[in-house]
């Protein structure tokens, strides 16, 4: 009995964009992701094209992350860091000469820095959009939709189902301006799911989405075919689930593949190890990462041998097959129970290459492989929903990928406090929605701006990206400020709105500043 596998790969960002500073730590999110991540995925993806392998990937991108991609001032931003990168790589090579290693690996990183930049500003031109929806057009790479800012859902319907409505179509339009097309998939920030998200999903025309294991075998009534198959909900659209098990051994640093004694530590770099003076302008005068590390993890302690790329390689390159083995003794067991099944393996993108500086080799390796398997076939979601279009009904379980299945990371006494502000926010955004909206064409192109900008405020708020943050403890200063920010300038706009005192400085500073979704729709709040 052949067996499927669906490789999905989420890709996102907060939106994090600051013309008001002339640098900022925290764009650094976005550069590193594209050095490590995107940009090898994307260069591994067209390796596979130009080799004529035939793979099938599914990704989402989310609208934030699409919106920093295309913006004109972060990719100059992006451009500069780059350069900083090269000189400080060039400068590592210079001081390292003595030292055979380290003057190797300072080449290594001098490579891979001045390819990235070669890449990213004469072949792609600074837009790295065009280039997945050239691979999304060739086949290989389905494209899918997500929520507009990353909002957690299932919070969200709770308190207010326009909100979370809202989220799903302002995300289903911004995925058609993208890329020309309506998506068939859509990505659950955070896996989350409660019962009746699945009407909003419907009404944005959307075919899937994918919930964690105990999303669909905790579901009404029980799945007769557990996790590997996908399940139609009450409303329409299927529920894919996540195979724990597959998933666990790619992207567990403890059980799986990525702690590997030969990978690169992700932990160990010389922007902690160098004298500040030796950083120069990559530092700016302050402790960080530089995305220059010389020592593989090499065990518990605090010892570290240097990185030897070739050794990780080869690694990575054994993990991939004995991944593909693993799985094909999985599905045959499956596929003797007498149907095809699917196994569906989602993971954050930036697993691969930020978080596994290995992963894009062993994620090549692996598909390379698997094209040579006659009976497993890489495929999507939407692929195999079509060749098996009869399935099970189940109403999903509440669910999310996060510690423990559920919510709390989310809804933790570090980041509580922000939901009832949130609601209360979502509310007056529901209200006067629907006030201006009764309107019609009475309505002065300044209120409509207004309105808008308060849309744009309130996804922003609502980014599930800042209660987490703050219950991790990583930049809870920063995330704090986003939400209490964000926030402030949705009040702000809505007071000078219902008094009728608009303020068009205030105005075009909140447009500056948060610049996402230029032609939002806020009439679905109404």
């Amino acid at each position: 009995m052949p067996g499927h596998f669906a490789i999905a790969l989420h890709a996102h960002l907060p939106f994090v964009r600051h013309p008001e500073h002339e640098h900022f730590v925290e764009e650094e999110w976005l550069f590193e992701a594209i050095t490590e991540t995107y940009i090898p995925l994307l260069r591994m993806m067209q390796r596979l094209v130009d080799d004529f392998v035939p793979f099938k990937l599914t990704m989402s991108i989310t609208p934030t992350l699409c919106a920093m991609l295309q913006d004109q001032l972060l990719c100059e931003r992006y451009v500069r860091h780059l350069d900083l990168l090269i000189d400080f790589a060039a400068s590592e090579r210079k001081r390292n000469r003595k030292h055979p290693q380290l003057r190797e690996l300072a080449e290594f990183y001098l490579g891979l820095f001045s390819e990235t930049r070669r890449h990213f500003v004469d072949e792609w031109k600074c837009d790295l959009l065009p280039v997945f929806r050239e691979l999304r057009q060739t086949g290989v790479l389905e494209i899918i939709a997500s929520a507009a800012t990353h909002g957690l859902l299932p919070i969200l319907h709770q308190q207010s189902p326009r909100a979370a409505r809202a989220q799903v179509l302002i995300g289903r339009d911004a995925y058609v301006e993208l890329f020309g097309a309506e998506a068939a998939g859509f990505w659950l920030p955070e896996c989350g799911y409660a019962p009746g998200l699945e009407s909003s999903l419907r009404e944005a025309n959307l075919r899937w989405f994918v919930v964690d294991a105990h999303g669909l075998l905790f579901g009404m009534p029980r799945p007769c075919r557990s996790i590997y198959a996908p399940c139609y909900t009450p409303a329409g659209p299927a529920a894919f689930a996540r195979d724990p098990s597959a998933s666990r051994q790619v992207w567990s640093a403890h059980e799986g593949y990525p702690g590997d004694p030969v990978y690169r530590d992700f932990y160990r770099d010389i922007g902690f190890d160098l004298p500040i003076e030796h950083l120069g302008p990559i530092a700016r005068g302050t402790r960080k990462f530089s995305g220059v590390k010389y020592h593989r993890i090499t065990g518990r302690g605090d010892e570290k041998q240097l990185y030897d790329r070739t050794a990780a390689e080869n690694a990575a390159a054994q993990h991939a097959i004995h991944f593909l083995e693993q799985c094909r003794e999985q599905i045959q067991e499956i596929g003797e129970v007498g149907f095809e099944p699917i196994i569906v393996a989602p993971f954050d993108a930036e697993l691969f290459g930020h978080w596994w500086f290995e992963g894009p080799i062993f994620l090549e390796q692996f598909i390379r492989h698997a094209a040579n398997e006659p009976d497993f076939w890489l495929t999507t979601p939407s692929e195999y929903l079509a060749a098996h279009p009869t399935q099970q009904i189940v109403e999903p379980a509440a669910s999310t990928w996060g510690e423990n299945g559920h919510l709390a990371v989310w809804l933790d006494p570090s980041n509580a406090w922000i939901y009832s502000q949130l609601n209360a926010a979502a509310l007056q955004m529901c209200e006067v929605a629907g006030r201006y909206a009764a309107e019609g064409s009475n309505m002065t192109d300044t209120c409509d701006r207004v309105l808008k900008q308060l849309t744009r405020e309130l996804l922003l708020a609502q980014s599930s990206d800042w209660a987490f943050l703050m219950k991790t403890g990583t930049a809870r200063e920063y995330a704090t400020q986003r939400t209490i920010d964000h926030l402030a300038r949705f009040n702000r706009l809505h007071d000078q709105l219902v008094t009728n005192n608009l303020d068009e400085e205030s105005l075009h500073d909140c447009e500056w500043r948060d610049n996402i979704f230029p032609n939002v729709n806020w009439r679905y709040y109404a």
